[in-house]
């Protein structure tokens, strides 16, 4: 299962681009020039701490062939240096091929609208996963003072995106932990989030031992839902020979597989199937054993 989520929405030219056209003339100065890699030096708050060696090789010897084509953008402080606001990846590599110098985008910033140009430039990266999305998100609203409206207009996503990612924030460890490996995808996240508190980790559980599809997580947090936490927990209070039992079934059959037992010792076992496909692949495994 892979769970990399594309880019979230416009660029960081477009994000503050608004910003520019209504902030005072001073605030609102830029300009283009070939800046000494020397004087550009990294932001110390950028939220992007790994940078993959062999992709900044790859683009070092793309640089060396055709320059730097985007330039980097950065603020320039009171001692003539620069600090970078976005484009750190591309300095470093640049910095790698031996150039001397890169074309920069210079803005006049303060430092706080420095440190919300970074966090939003973060979130754009298409190799982010949905949990570093969503704490890239929550720095924003946390350290920049933004509301969820506001933090809508900064990425250039609806209100109703940025509330899912901030969803995922909720979940037990185990499950951001399992999103963030890429062992499950966001689909499976939200599926799971629907699920009881109590029971979440073992809906993750679950998931992860039987391969299970987004949809086929939906319709088990929906029968949980609709059997109550009670009927779950009193699934789980039986004998140890009947987990032994539901293991051995589960080589066979992928679905929900439940033990109904009644007050008189007897009972069902229940094997849920999605369609015609699930029955015919239960026929294929018991003919091949």
């Amino acid at each position: 299962m892979n769970a990399k989520n594309k880019g979230l929405g416009r660029g960081l030219g477009a994000i503050f681009e608004i910003e520019s056209r209504n902030a005072p003339a001073a605030a609102g100065k830029s300009l283009t020039r070939e800046v000494a890699i020397g004087e550009i030096k990294p932001n110390p708050k950028q939220p992007r701490t790994h940078f993959d060696e062999a992709a900044l090789g790859e683009l070092a010897d793309s640089i060396r062939a055709l320059g730097v084509i985007q330039p980097v953008t950065v603020k320039k402080e009171d001692d003539g240096t620069f600090t970078i606001i976005s484009g750190e990846r591309r300095w470093r590599a640049a910095r790698l091929a031996g150039l001397e110098t890169v074309p920069a985008y210079i803005r006049e910033v303060d430092d706080q609208t420095l440190h919300e140009m970074a966090l939003v430039e973060n979130i754009q990266r298409e190799d982010l996963n949905p949990m570093e999305v969503a704490l890239s998100l929550q720095r924003l609203v946390d350290e920049c003072d933004l509301t969820q409206e506001s933090l809508s207009e900064r990425v250039g996503k609806k209100r109703s995106t940025i509330a899912n990612y901030m969803r995922l924030l909720r979940l037990p460890v185990e499950v951001q932990s399992a999103l963030r490996e890429e062992y499950i995808t966001m689909g499976h996240a939200k599926a799971i989030a629907g699920a009881p508190e109590e029971r979440q980790v073992a809906v993750l559980k679950k998931t992860l031992k039987k391969g299970l599809s987004v949809r086929q997580v939906e319709e088990y947090v929906r029968r949980l839902s609709e059997q109550g936490t009670k009927a779950g927990q009193e699934e789980e209070e039986y004998p140890e020979v009947y987990g032994r039992l539901v293991e051995h079934l589960e080589k066979y059959f992928t679905q929900d597989i439940s033990i109904k037992k009644n007050r008189k010792g007897g009972g069902r076992i229940v094997i849920g199937f999605n369609d015609d496909e699930d029955i015919r692949t239960f026929i294929e495994r018991f003919a091949g054993r």
